[in-house]
């Protein structure tokens, strides 16, 4: 087998807007990366602040890149050998985690705000990169040649030390290498040689730069050698792997080393190689501990083999217990009769008082499917194996695996015969216990097991539609024109454009769509420009991209735009078959995979994770999630079997990517899973769903029907704290709501770092920066969501075992029609909208008892209340912090102490839901009822769209009023408002300001018997205005 080695690549491939350092505007900036232990250098831009190098420096890899290992340091200099400066040369650096580093094929250019090194430091601008790591294969190495072959004659003196590097570039002038130079290049000989080339020559007048990569370095810090074949192929560095006879000691005299010049370039010293990978993340931490669970008592049956059976033999092996019994498959012959099967069965309460001690294995000599009677079936049998279950050893997680054991074969026509055998207790932290066999399971489902899935990684394609040129004829030119994309099942449409006066047809039209890793060749994004002739469309001419050529970006730069030929489509080449294509036009596009977006495929108010597709711009985790799947208790029968109910159950629960699901519970009302599952969590507010389903187990239509959701919000969860409860699971139907039994769950979130790292989260953006910077059009969220869950079902069910694809659309929200028109929802909105401002309405009943002086102790102190903040309005401020701090701490107290309830029946005004409505909600769009049902419905719509008419005309009439006190509808009116504006003017132009507030005060929190019972003068004067009601018609 070729054994692999990894390789860290950092691309430097442009600079904007650097600091100058020159003295004279500008700066000559080359990059320094260092990783690892290993240093590289760019070549030197000279007299540029935007500068481009486009270079490719390699590294070693030692530890694994995904591992908390070497950040990747990538410092940018100013040459003072190009422009000498007195001040510091240092432009910037950056820091890049190598948990973030991608395989090559993944890479994009990503932009990097340059970072201080000292608090003192002075720098601006941006700095783009491309890191990726690469797996090459590692040749065997040659044989090594013979001593005498590579070893210098010993009259002869060594090489010269500085022969191993000046090799790499030589150059038909000699280079002029500087001390400073020396102390700044990196110790590091791993690169291929034909990285390095010397700089272009400086222009005249000026110093000549030299290439550091022909530097040698000093010979203390100097790494060993290596080529892409384990050696540099020079003599001398093959002499130094086979070593020779040391040569006679040389006469000459060693030349004393440069004196190094003053330089404020920071000399790298070489640290020693991190062998050993640090702590992961939480993100890798998977394995659960069951404690949020309770801990359910198996009985393992490992059956490994036997021997000396008869050799015509088709064996099986029964295995009783508990009252269950269940049979291996015919054993696979070899030098003994194989199966190697481990069975499962539970230690229940009712399974003990079956047979609380019986435990029997037999062998068979028949198909396991055979239907004989029990007197045929003697015949066949072979022998078995009866154990005591009260004498069988507990076994614990942190034991090893019990030893199998020969067991004699007794009872049966076959003397002699031997049967391997372990038989243990445990719980379901054993490590046998995810691929063994559950008695609980149901017999006809292969897929019945506990599985861990991933949801693939989608991206989001954004073809943007610019021109067409040399495409319209003069007898199609006034017809308007359209181009047509198409991604697998998603085909979206521009614009009709026409072209007039002879330029061309123009969109600049962007159409997005989804798609989800690995690309292959086949997948293409088809373009087509169409031309609309009546009813009709007429194909001019079609494109294709590959998806494996298209350009990846993280940010909202501009990519390379590309002209594509149009050709006659599939069915007009085929009918020309022979012929050379014509020429139909070109299309101006630009393509590009938007890696700086999150792609929803779930819900908003229900997302589980806002992780962009590119994985350079993921954060950390800041917790883990732990949810422990206990079990269910009342379900109801969804089929019917033999004229008998039942019910085949088994959850799924989604986080993020990760989709778990537990093993089935056949023919149970009241399944115990007890399953635990931890995913990592990079963000608090986000979500957790987990689901409960049938599954069929007719094989004509093996389905899954959903019975019920819950949902969890991650950011209601105290740190630590262990929540468990039961959970309503309800169905939402056209006949109404239908309760399908409880789900007990456990759930604790754990924070991975400090408590200051969690909170400073909050203060994040929720979405990636291109959701800010270029948002998505609302008209195209819902169908990309919804393209999105059909392709992630899609993966899902190419699984094996497969995860249905009802399931996950069930789960994602997308597995109904879109719904139209529900008054069940007006009504849940309109009562959540006055719950929220509840507040409003009770702030005002306050003011109105204190007016009426209900009790006359608040009253006399609001009185004082507004004094003080009169006479200090400094203190209104704090006075409001200070209330609404202390409401948020009395209602502490009362706070809830687990999770809300998921879903809420009340909230949702589904517990007295009419039929007539819920059918409506149901209803798709168009209608599929009949005319008379649609005739109703549209007349009850009727009533309602009258009120909220007459409540809009009332919002008007009294905008309308305001505006009427100085349009002059009314001089009168008018008139008395300017006047007494005009009076109330002067009076507080005399009177101070505060006593005016005081006295305005006190004048509306007089006591009642100051006031009349009719509405006051103020309030007759404003309903006394005109407004435009009387026009309407």
């Amino acid at each position: 087998m070729v054994s692999m080695a990894r390789k860290l690549v950092v691309e430097v491939v442009e600079a904007h807007d650097l600091l100058p350092k020159d003295g004279m505007g500008t700066s000559s900036p080359y990059v320094v990366v260092d990783f690892d232990g290993q240093r590289k250098k760019t070549q030197t831009v000279l007299r540029n602040l935007n500068p481009t190098w486009n270079e490719a420096l390699e590294f070693n890899v030692i530890c694994p890149v995904d591992d908390a290992g070497e950040p990747v340091e990538v410092e940018v200099y100013h040459d003072r050998r190009v422009g000498p400066s007195r001040r510091n040369n240092f432009l910037g650096r950056v820091r890049i985690d190598s948990r973030k580093v991608v395989k090559k094929g993944e890479e994009a250019v990503e932009s990097f705000p340059v970072e201080k090194k000292s608090f003192f430091s002075w720098v601006r601008g941006d700095i783009y990169l491309k890191v990726y790591y690469v797996e090459e294969p590692v040749p065997e190495p040659k044989p090594l040649a013979p001593p005498s072959e590579t070893a210098p004659k010993s009259d002869e003196p060594p090489p010269p030390a500085e022969a191993v590097n000046m090799d790499a570039g030589k150059t038909d002038a000699p280079v002029t290498v500087q001390p400073t130079e020396a102390a700044e290049q990196a110790p590091d000989t791993a690169a291929p040689e034909s990285e390095k080339s010397p700089p272009p020559p400086p222009p005249p007048g000026e110093p000549p730069v030299a290439a550091a990569d022909t530097e040698k370095p000093e010979e203390s810090d100097a790494l060993p050698p290596l080529t892409e074949n384990g050696g540099t192929g020079n003599p001398a560095e093959t002499a130094e792997a086979n070593p020779a006879p040391p040569p006679e000691p040389s006469t000459e005299v060693p030349r004393p080393p440069p004196e190094p010049e003053n330089e404020s370039t920071p000399k790298w010293v070489p640290q020693p190689r991190q062998m050993a990978p640090q702590a992961r993340t939480p993100e890798a931490m998977e394995r659960s501990k069951y404690d949020l669970v309770d801990k359910m008592q198996y009985l393992f049956v490992r059956v490994g083999r036997a021997r000396k059976l008869p050799g015509n033999a088709k064996p099986h092996v029964r295995v009783a217990a508990y009252g269950r019994h269940v049979s291996t498959g015919t054993a696979r012959r070899s030098v003994f009769f194989e199966w190697n099967q481990t069975f499962a069965f539970v230690r229940d309460a009712s399974a003990a008082a079956a047979d609380p001690s019986a435990l029997e294995i037999s062998v068979w000599d028949l198909p396991p499917d055979s239907d004989l009677n029990e007197e045929e079936e003697e015949e066949h049998f072979l022998g078995g194996v009866r154990f005591d279950v009260a004498e069988v050893a507990l076994r614990d997680p942190p034991d090893s695996p019990l030893a199998p054991q020969w067991y004699r074969l007794e009872g049966g026509r076959v003397r002699g015969g031997d049967l391997m055998l372990a038989t243990w207790v445990g719980t379901q932290a054993d490590d046998s216990f995810p691929h063994a066999w559950k008695a609980d399971a149901p017999t006809s489902h292969a897929g019945s097991h506990s599985k861990v899935y991933v949801s693939p990684k989608l991206w989001y394609i954004r073809a943007t539609v610019i021109e067409a040129q040399e495409t319209l004829t003069s007898s199609i030119k006034e017809h308007a024109v359209y181009v047509r994309a198409a991604l697998g099942f998603q085909v979206l449409k521009t614009r009709n454009a026409v072209s007039r006066n002879g330029a061309p047809p123009s969109w600049n039209e962007d159409l997005l769509f989804v798609e989800a890793e690995p690309f292959g060749e086949d997948q293409k994004l088809v373009l087509s420009l169409e031309l609309r002739h009546g009813k009709d469309a007429i194909v001019l001419g079609s494109a294709s991209i590959p998806l494996t050529t298209v350009e990846r970006r993280l940010d909202d730069r501009k990519v390379a735009s590309r002209w594509l030929d149009l050709l006659p489509t599939s069915e007009e080449a085929q009918a020309k078959k022979g012929r050379r294509p014509v020429h139909r036009g070109r299309l101006h596009v630009r393509v590009c995979f938007d890696g700086g977006y999150h792609v929803f495929d779930e819900p908003q108010h229900a997302e589980s994770d806002y992780r962009p597709s590119a994985r350079q711009l993921w954060r950390s985790p800041v917790g883990v999630v732990e949810l422990g799947i206990i079990g269910c208790r009342g379900l109801l029968p969804v089929r019917t079997v033999d004229g008998k109910g039942t019910t085949d159950a088994y959850a799924v629960a989604k986080y993020g990517p990760k989709w778990a699901r537990t093993r089935t519970a056949a023919n149970s009302f009241d399944p115990a899973w007890n399953e635990q599952y931890t995913w990592p969590v990079c963000d608090p507010c986000t979500v957790l769903t987990v689901a409960v389903f049938d599954q069929s187990d007719d094989r004509k239509d093996a389905t899954s029907r959903p019975m019920g959701k819950v949902r969890i919000r991650l950011s209601t969860l105290e740190t630590n704290r262990i929540y468990r409860g039961s959970y309503s699971l309800v169905l939402l139907l056209p006949s109404g709501v239908k309760r399908m039994g409880e789900i007990e769950l456990a759930v604790r979130f754990s924070r991975a770092g400090s408590a200051l790292d969690l909170l400073h989260v909050y203060g994040q953006p929720m979405l990636p920066a291109m959701h800010h910077l270029r948002p998505i059009p609302a008209a195209q969220r819902e169908p990309l969501r919804l393209a999105a869950a059909r392709i992630v079902a899609a993966h899902l069910g190419r699984s094996e075992p497969s995860l249905q694809r009802e399931v996950a659309l069930w789960v994602l929200d997308a597995a109904a029609e879109p719904r139209g028109y529900s008054m069940r929802r007006v009504r849940a909105n309109w009562y959540r909208i006055v719950a929220a401002l509840s507040w409003v309405a009770d702030v005002a009943g306050w003011v109105e008892d204190t007016r009426a002086w209900r009790n006359p102790t608040t009253s006399l102190l609001v009185h004082g209340v507004l004094v003080l903040l009169v006479w200090f309005p400094e203190l209104a401020a704090p006075t409001v912090a200070v209330h609404v701090a202390a409401v948020g701490a009395w209602r502490h107290r009362r706070r809830a102490r687990g999770p809300a309830p998921h879903p809420c029946l009340r909230a949702s005004q589904a517990e007295a839901v009419e039929r007539e409505e819920l059918d409506e909600e149901f209803d798709p769009v168009p209608s599929a009822r009949g005319a008379e049902v649609v005739r109703a419905r549209y007349d009850r719509m009727r009533g309602v769209a009258a009120r909220f008419q007459a409540m809009l005309g009332d919002v008007a009439a009294q905008a309308e009023r305001v505006q009427a006190l100085v349009t002059w509808r009314d001089p009168r009116a008018t008139g008395m408002f300017v006047a007494l504006c005009f009076l109330l003017a002067v009076a507080l132009y005399v009177v101070p300001a505060r006593m005016a507030a005081v006295a305005a005060g006190f004048y509306y929190l007089r006591h009642p018997m100051f006031r009349d019972r009719l509405p006051p003068a103020a309030v007759n004067f404003y309903r006394r205005l005109p407004s435009l009601a009387d026009r309407i018609i």
